[in-house]
């Protein structure tokens, strides 16, 4: 597929972002950046929040995960379910009885204003890393069959990509985002649905042919020790989608705009059967990708002598499955890139303006606040750009997998802190709180890095998260103890 053609998709996909941009940003205020007014549709929320927590991660690193973890990541997405119940039933009611705009302000009833602070750091790392990493995989896919073709570097060719990113989500905020995103997560789907046909079509075979035959596509994995056995990725679904999910204000302030508690609990429910189908068509998509590479004798891309799995659908796509399939791709993927850095420069903005400088209970005229807000935002857009090239610099392992393992020790204590202050009395207050989240992440590392053989040949997975979170909840404790008795 021509460097043209690829320009051509992408420019006209942007054009129609910024017309919806202009739309929807025109006298936007306050309430309309941070919670679009409570004025938001639930089920353009729902699905708008599928491209943002999918993005280009999941498009292009889940199906090609399946070549060496068959459909296991499955037992993880039923562990999502688990999740979402949590977070529709006990955390959305708290959220909006407290009329929260950052949900970090309940931490700051709990704790005080250190446990304020740290929540929202956290939450700033977290999501700055994510964001950055997800956006690196779609963007170094532009670069290879993009811009490449006209010698444009990496960072310039990240820049432009955050710069039009600026364009139509600086005004408008949450309620520019709920409409673009779910713009954005049609055509996901939509590419993503459309390559998976013409694949099985050019195949020769049907769906379940190739799943009967296919050696990965197995669901479960039953072996104990394994890293991924099925209750390990269960339990650890559950609180990755409670920590990423429930207590991420990237994910949590378009809930916070729903009309009502109950259209944010349709909002919440809904989007989790949503992300359960469209995991299903991400690794069916994985396995009809490695069936046809055999078929049609194409071999494996490869990095460092390894097989590379990322690379296994872009590659497909286009070069091998014709102009249809590699229209598809760019839009789907271009819908991937924009959705993971338009709202995270949102709710990064938010949480930063309330939560760690508090301007929004200053004594400030409202022009000063709404330049204060839109230098933040330009300041995150920046600063994303450097974390990316950091992030191109030095990595080296499939980006699914960096991006989870980062949220255990990143979100581990958000866990701790929340179920300390919904679970239980404890009462801590003072910078003690940042010792405990900074020590539990540290004993967390020590414990994951101690080799399997000392401990049975027992591998330990996402179930890290809840260490981390149970570390943070005892050190909270501990520490309320010592309080007391000083």
């Amino acid at each position: 597929m021509s460097a043209p053609l690829i320009l051509t998709a992408i420019l006209a996909y942007f054009l129609m972002l910024l017309g919806v941009g202009y739309i929807t940003s025109r006298k936007a205020g306050k309430s309309e950046y941070f919670i679009g007014n409570k004025q938001s549709i639930w089920w353009l929320v729902a699905i708008g929040m599928l491209s943002d927590s999918m993005s280009g991660v999941s498009f292009i690193s889940v199906p090609g995960k399946v070549y060496s973890a068959n459909f296991y990541y499955m037992q993880m997405v039923m562990g999502y379910l688990l999740g979402y119940l949590v977070i529709a039933f006990i955390l959305l009611p708290l959220y909006y009885r407290m009329n929260l705009t950052s949900i970090y302000t309940y931490l700051g009833s709990r704790f005080g204003a250190y446990g304020q602070k740290v929540g929202a750091s956290y939450f700033v790392v977290s999501r700055l890393l994510g964001s950055a990493a997800r956006l690196y995989l779609t963007a170094a896919i532009l670069q290879t069959y993009l811009f490449d073709a006209w010698d444009v570097p990496f960072w310039l060719s990240v820049a432009i990509i955050i710069a039009l990113i600026l364009v139509y989500t600086i005004k408008g905020g949450i309620r520019t985002l709920v409409f673009t995103d779910a713009i954005q997560s049609i055509f996901l789907i939509a590419g993503l649905v459309t390559c998976i046909s013409i694949l099985i079509y050019k195949s020769g075979a049907s769906y379940t042919e190739i799943l009967d035959i296919s050696p990965y596509s197995s669901w479960f994995n039953w072996e104990f020790n394994s890293s991924s056995y099925f209750i390990k990725h269960l339990l650890g679904g559950a609180f990755i989608c409670i920590a990423m999910t429930g207590l991420d204000q990237n994910m949590m302030q378009k809930n916070l705009s729903c009309k009502s508690i109950g259209d944010a609990q349709k909002n919440i429910l809904s989007y989790g059967v949503i992300v359960f189908l469209v995991n299903i068509v991400f690794v069916s998509l994985g396995a009809v990708m490695i069936y046809y590479l055999s078929v049609a004798n194409i071999p494996m891309p490869m990095r460092d002598g390894v097989p590379y799995t990322d690379g296994i659908f872009p590659m497909l796509a286009l070069n091998h499955l014709g102009v249809a399939a590699g229209i598809a791709f760019i839009l789907g993927l271009a819908a991937a890139t924009f959705s993971s850095a338009d709202s995270v420069l949102t709710t990064l903005t938010t949480s930063t303006y309330i939560d760690l400088f508090g301007i929004d209970k200053k004594d400030m005229p409202e022009a000063s606040k709404t330049k204060f807000r839109n230098r933040l935002h330009i300041g995150f857009a920046v600063l994303l750009l450097f974390t990316i090239l950091l992030f191109e610099k030095y990595n080296s392992k499939t980006l699914i997998d960096a991006i989870l393992t980062l949220a255990i020790y990143t979100y581990g204590p958000l866990l701790g802190l929340f179920a300390a202050g919904i679970l239980s009395k404890i009462k801590v207050s003072g910078w003690p709180i940042i010792l405990v989240c900074l020590l539990s992440s540290v004993i967390t590392y020590a414990i994951a890095s101690i080799p399997a053989d000392a401990l049975a040949g027992y591998h330990l997975g996402y179930e890290k998260l809840l260490l981390n979170g149970a570390i943070t909840f005892f050190g909270l404790w501990l520490v309320s103890l010592l309080q007391k008795k000083g």
